[in-house]
């Protein structure tokens, strides 16, 4: 993974995923909210239970940048990876995130930044493939489902995802 600086540049080095980073140091994460517009429902997988983290948890996809990705190519091979989809063509507005964040957790050497993207794509449930290493089922969900999901703690990035939206919809207001 790259290595990136605290004002979200890329510092040159490249580390294992697994490397513990210090202060200042950063790798990049993204989620890609997929939401089909005929039916407003979002698309939602369930980790493996291999996962270390979070095993069987619900969530959206996503994951870590590979070194040498930028943001829209490192969420277009994530979504790719684990559901089959292809968001490569998708207008130039959804290729840029509506929301990031940043984590520094010095003590376990947990900093990250995270991009979260809105997609508005038709597919139908058929067009999904899951990838098993990555996820073991998914479904189409309407928000509300996805808040019952994250209210039994069975749902992750939930308080982000809402951020991002009302983030998203602050600058459709303006």
């Amino acid at each position: 993974m790259d290595i990136y600086d605290s004002e979200k540049r890329r510092t040159g080095r490249v580390v294992p995923r697994s490397s513990f980073l210090q202060a200042g140091e950063f790798m990049l994460y993204v989620l890609a909210l997929i939401e089909r517009p005929s039916d407003g429902r979002f698309l939602i997988t369930q980790r493996a239970l291999t996962k270390k983290w979070a095993a069987g948890a619900w969530e959206v996809s996503g994951g870590g940048a590979l070194a040498g990705e930028d943001s829209f190519t490192a969420v277009t091979r994530e979504v790719r990876e684990e559901t089959g989809l292809d968001i490569s063509a998708v207008p130039a507005v959804m290729r840029t995130p509506i929301y990031g964040y940043r984590n520094e957790d010095l003590k376990r050497g947990d900093n990250y930044f995270v991009d979260i993207y809105h997609v508005k794509l038709e597919f139908a449930d058929a067009d999904v493939t899951i990838e098993q290493s990555e996820a073991i089922d998914f479904r189409m969900a309407t928000m509300d489902e996805i808040r019952a999901l994250h209210e039994a703690d069975e749902f992750l990035h939930y308080k982000r995802i809402q951020e991002a939206l009302a983030a998203e919809k602050k600058v459709t207001q303006a």
